[in-house]
């Protein structure tokens, strides 16, 4: 997909109402977690994940990080830059901080498209708001030690190719899950990730959410 058609019909689907949980939901783990009973809401804590779209030779790609091996619980998943949203700032504000830290995000000329749906993480106590935004040249980017072993620059195309989508059997934490699963070489992306990509590859057209 050209990057400008990529900015193009973003601008207009973040004029629409989002396809929210109905998208999220094709790629979320079977059974998803659910909050604990009796959950004070108040414990529930802000985070903010940037989908920063760019051109390489024309062709839209996005940002993604594989978590460094000492991150405890999620170390080596591939994730959004992004983390916990300080006082006082807004969730664009964090988004765009964060990246900076992560992977040396040259916020300079970064627009901001828009919000998707906020997402709910009980297995970490996070609630997830994910902000995309656009940079019109490819970035320069450095993985931040101790928290990203890796950047990876995908391509937008490798994500709506057909036979992407990957469905495998896991145990975690003595329960059997069946998890959907991007595939993009070697690197499998799965859980609240592929569930923020999944609603924003919707705003793309993307068919298999209307299957």
């Amino acid at each position: 997909m050209l990057f400008t058609d990529v900015v193009a019909r973003l601008e207009s689907a973040f004029a629409r109402e989002l396809p929210g949980a109905v998208a999220q939901n094709a790629m979320a783990p079977v059974p998803r977690r659910a909050w604990p009973p009796g959950l004070n809401p108040a414990r529930i804590r802000d985070a903010a994940g940037l989908v920063l779209v760019f051109p390489i030779d024309d062709r839209a790609h996005i940002v993604l990080t594989v978590r460094a091996d000492t991150l405890g619980r999620h170390s080596g998943q591939v994730a959004l830059p992004g983390g916990v949203v300080d006082p006082g700032e807004t969730f664009e504000q964090a988004a765009l901080r964060e990246a900076h830290e992560e992977v040396a995000l040259d916020v300079s000329g970064v627009r901001v498209l828009g919000a998707l749906t906020s997402l709910e993480i009980p297995v970490s106590g996070f609630r997830l708001h994910p902000i995309v935004a656009a940079k019109e040249a490819r970035p320069s980017l450095v993985p931040a030690d101790g928290e990203v072993a890796r950047i990876l620059e995908v391509p937008l195309d490798e994500l709506l190719a057909p036979g992407s989508v990957q469905t495998t059997q896991r145990e975690r934490d003595g329960r059997r899950l069946t998890i959907p699963a991007f595939h993009v070489g070697a690197d499998e992306i799965w859980g609240a990730t592929a569930m923020v990509l999944a609603e924003f590859l919707a705003l793309l057209g993307w068919e298999r959410l209307l299957t």
